[in-house]
């Protein structure tokens, strides 16, 4: 899956003041990732606020971003649930034929066992049409897929092709890279650790902060996996403190409060999610005014 090497976005759903989707607002955004640098669109990860989209609203966030890429990028659909039957239902009978890839999260609250999360993932696999990545986010999932059972995946199924590795633990990043057979993907999930674990053999990024400044986070991904560190590393550091920021009160919160700054979106988040606070706010316009100034 050469196309999934580089760097991903995890595309927000902008809303309208109304709360409605706004799909002038995601038509500008796809073709600012597209214009640069970004290699693959990922629709309806957590980043969309999917939890809060109505069935419908799902179809018209799906086939507005199909509009607007127009062909040019892969796509990558979130497709996952605690819900073994529901994923597969929806796997079955969805048209994928759009997209390059599912992106299906490890089952979240029900906290199952190892041998639950494989059962689960080969049931996603046998009905999957298209590859499947892998999503490993112990965060918000409530339970961590041990490096074991991702390569056991990796090695039964042809078709789970990569891994979104979010738990924020480079050593367990690096015994995936370590373990897993050739081809398998190991793709971070986390902006702060991207770039450590390119260099130690990654193949990028699905990321929030890439969605906001594009050029330069892609760039960074391409340094990394053409091994030019120090170079990288400088582009690293200049994002690094914006990477801090926009998690600080939640995702996507953080992201869509640049986009408004930006001019790309409104900042309007559904509830339970809520804006930003007033200083976030300014920091992240000083950040984004003063990077644009050294840029």
């Amino acid at each position: 899956m050469r196309s999934l090497i580089g760097t991903g976005v995890a595309l927000v759903t902008p809303f309208k003041k109304d709360f409605s989707v706004d799909t002038e607002a995601l038509t500008r955004i796809v073709n600012y990732q597209i214009e640069n640098g970004i290699e693959y669109l990922v629709v309806l990860g957590t980043t969309a606020e999917s939890a809060t989209l109505a069935a419908e609203e799902k179809e018209l966030v799906i086939q507005t971003v199909i509009d607007a890429n127009k062909g040019r990028l892969p796509l990558v659909l979130g497709v996952g649930g605690n819900n073994t039957h529901k994923v597969v239902e929806e796997l079955k009978t969805r048209d994928l034929s759009a997209f390059a890839a599912v992106l299906s999260v490890s089952p979240y609250y029900n906290k199952p066992t190892q041998e639950g999360i494989y059962q689960h993932f080969k049931a996603v696999a046998t009905a999957s049409p298209v590859p499947v990545i892998l999503y490993n986010v112990p965060g918000r999932t409530s339970s961590n897929m041990a490096p074991s059972t991702v390569i056991r995946l990796a090695n039964d199924f042809d078709n789970i092709v990569a891994i979104k590795e979010a738990a924020g633990d480079i050593v367990q990043a690096m015994q995936l890279i370590q373990h897993k057979p050739e081809g398998f993907l190991v793709i971070s999930g986390d902006d702060m650790i991207t770039l450590p674990m390119v260099l130690a053999g990654g193949s990028g990024v699905i990321s929030v902060i890439g969605e906001g400044f594009p050029k330069e986070f892609s760039e960074m991904v391409r340094l990394g996996l053409n091994r030019k560190v120090d170079e990288a590393y400088k582009l690293h550091y200049r994002l690094s403190a914006a990477i801090d920021m926009i998690f600080e009160q939640g995702n996507p919160a953080g992201i869509k409060e640049v986009f408004a700054h930006m001019g790309l979106s409104e900042n309007t988040v559904r509830l339970p999610l809520v804006n930003v606070n007033e200083d976030l706010s300014l920091r992240l316009k000083k950040f984004i005014d003063t990077f644009n100034t050294e840029g």
